[in-house]
């Protein structure tokens, strides 16, 4: 259960970087963790207010880290930007109002606009479900993917020693909204993601439909029974890891995975990451307890031929984009659109964004400011939310090549632990940092 998590998140160009070819294997907690949150948080954690469940008005938070640092100025084209233009000449996404058949971008608003990969999020963003965030990031400056993803996963910049994600330390301090529930949250990977890390009863799980012990299948009821009939009298958290783990195999055993049929019409794509969706979706109406999903969506390095558009070189973002967009359109209509309501918040981010001018090889570079997303019934969707556009001329960027992050991507999620998760914490959640609310949710 330790291998390289980057597998399960890389799904790489063929151009990406080398740092993560280069990567070494790093250490991830096993399928049962066996550290108390006492470990994990810091010896000066102040006084916190355990969040209520407040009768189900708790949202489950379903969290997506866009692992390659994506390029969000083609996710969503700034093209009232005419400075957009001129440092991208060969890939960026042309204006809704250009002339000609060819695919242009789908307009949000007088100034932003989705390209066409991500045009299947319309029905979200015109029904206010869907609220995008531009030239949003963090304060750290680091171009490495995995230093930039770290400071972000954790939820404070430039500390190494920080222990726990800021998930892992939401659900340290939160009520389980069931008292009962053997999983509170899960990531869909093969390692425990570091968002999580510090929550309890949460585990990696890469496919909740056959999850299981390792070994034979035909020896694997009574693998689970030793397990769990052997650990009883271990000392804690040993004997509660064991049982824990042999609870969610029995839980997840009784949930239809395979036989899951999504509301409203709902398809999501044969992709890992539409699976990973539709999987999602089946835990969630399942009711058992899980207030927590983690995945990524990896493959976003695109140092050359992008193609942000279809039939451009291949159209590799193109094609990536449509299997974002259309793997959460499906998801918003099956979970958050339907009829029956459930409380649901998604939460998209990526670790930096790329240069503002595309290279020599109609790719582009590690950058700064990004695009980042949050999706669900209160949320307060429907526009695009900067923090004043700093601008794409030369002189307005950041060493002279990146969008400036004019907005912390900590407020985003702070307000939606607050006002979505009912947590107050924040000052555990986020250490050292003082979010600014920004009306991104609903009461």
């Amino acid at each position: 259960m330790s291998r390289d998590l980057n597998q399960d998140m890389r799904d790489e160009h063929v151009a990406g970087c080398d740092e993560y070819h280069a990567l070494a294997r790093r250490d991830f907690l096993q399928i049962a963790t066996g550290v108390g949150v006492a470990a994990l948080l810091p010896a000066w954690l102040p006084q916190v207010v355990l969040a209520q469940s407040s009768n189900g008005s708790r949202d489950i938070i379903v969290s997506i880290f866009l692992s390659g640092g994506t390029d969000g100025m083609s996710l969503v084209a700034p093209f009232g930007d005419p400075a957009y233009y001129t440092g991208r000449p060969t890939i960026a996404i042309p204006r809704p109002d250009a002339a000609g058949t060819g695919p242009k971008g789908v307009a949000l608003d007088d100034f932003f606009a989705f390209s066409p990969g991500m045009a299947p999020l319309m029905p979200a963003y015109s029904t206010g479900d869907l609220l995008v965030a531009h030239a949003t990031g963090s304060v750290d400056t680091s171009r490495s993917h995995f230093d930039a993803q770290r400071y972000m996963e954790v939820g404070k910049p430039r500390d190494p020693n920080i222990a726990g994600g800021w998930l892992g330390r939401h659900l340290a301090t939160s009520t389980p909204l069931r008292s009962d529930a053997p999983l509170r949250a899960l990531g869909l990977t093969s390692g425990l993601p570091r968002t999580l890390e510090g929550a309890p009863r949460t585990l990696p799980i890469p496919n909740p439909a056959n999850f299981t012990i390792g070994g034979s299948g035909t020896t694997a009821n009574a693998r689970t029974q030793w397990l769990s009939q052997n650990h009883q009298t271990a000392p804690d958290p040993v004997a509660a890891n064991a049982l824990d783990s042999t609870n969610t195999i029995a839980l997840l055993q009784q949930i239809n995975f395979s036989g899951y049929r999504p509301a409203n019409g709902a398809v999501y794509p044969p992709s890992s990451f539409g699976n990973a969706l539709r999987s999602t979706a089946a835990l969630i109406k399942a009711d058992v307890g899980v207030e927590a999903i983690h995945a990524f969506n990896g493959g976003w390095d695109t140092h050359a031929t992008q193609g942000p558009l279809p039939g451009l070189d291949g159209g590799f973002m193109h094609n990536k984009m449509l299997d974002l967009s259309q793997s959460l359109a499906a998801f918003h209509a099956d979970v958050i659109q339907g009829t029956t309501s459930y409380g649901v918040t998604v939460v998209i981010i990526s670790e930096f964004g790329r240069n503002a001018r595309e290279n020599g090889d109609r790719g582009t570079d590690h950058g700064r400011g990004n695009v980042a997303f949050a999706m669900g019934r209160k949320i307060n969707g429907g526009r695009v939310l900067i923090n004043g556009w700093p601008g794409l001329a030369r002189e307005n960027l950041e060493a002279g090549q990146d969008l400036r992050v004019t907005l912390d991507h900590r407020d985003l999620l702070a307000e939606i632990v607050q006002n979505r998760l009912g947590n107050p914490n924040l000052n555990v959640v986020f250490p050292d940092y003082t979010p600014r609310f920004r009306n991104i949710t609903k009461p």
